[in-house]
């Protein structure tokens, strides 16, 4: 686990399982087009939820690459869900503002609903094909530009799939941070 503190606000990398992260107020969902239940996060997050997200989400879709829409989080331990969609590595262009647009909605949106934690995955890096590092690059990037207008968001957390993955994450975000 690393984690850094600007302007009040934490933000951690760790190893382990964005449906099991009770103390976060909203998680978000690396989400297809269509907010339907997939591989990977979105699937994860669907199963736990339960059919309820589904038969919500239909309303809402389809999304465009860096669009972030806001669920209640049905069987899942977190009040909310964000669900964004994440560029096609290679195919949805510019790939790094598209990314960038995610956690910025995705943490704006949180902001204006009045939710203090967030918890993401590694957006756009799994199926979507988005190099890891590159990817972790662009969120922390844009998390730091935003967190000094944040008021109500007061700890953003990175949750990866693998020691691996949250090791990396740990690094770049050292580096970026300065730290």
């Amino acid at each position: 686990m690393f984690e850094i503190t600007r302007n009040d606000v934490a933000i951690r990398c760790v190893q382990g399982d964005i449906t099991r992260q009770s103390d976060l107020d909203v998680v978000v969902n690396a989400a297809n087009a269509e907010l339907r239940t997939g591989g990977g996060v979105a699937g994860a997050i669907h199963r736990a939820a339960g059919p309820e997200l589904d038969e919500a989400c239909r309303s809402l879709a389809p999304i465009r690459p860096g669009d972030a829409v806001i669920t209640e989080g049905y069987g899942l331990p977190n009040a909310r869900i964000i669900h964004c969609l994440g560029p096609v590595y290679g195919s949805d262009e510019p790939a790094n503002q598209l990314l960038a647009n995610c956690y910025r909605n995705a943490v704006e949106l949180a902001e204006q609903q009045g939710l203090a934690s967030i918890g993401f995955p590694a957006l756009s890096t799994g199926a979507f094909g988005y190099p890891m590092e590159d990817a972790a690059e662009v969120a922390f990037a844009t998390l730091l530009a935003i967190v000094p207008k944040l008021e109500n968001v007061r700890h953003i957390r990175f949750v990866l799939f693998s020691d691996a993955d949250a090791d990396l994450h740990a690094q770049v975000l050292k580096r970026i941070a300065g730290g």
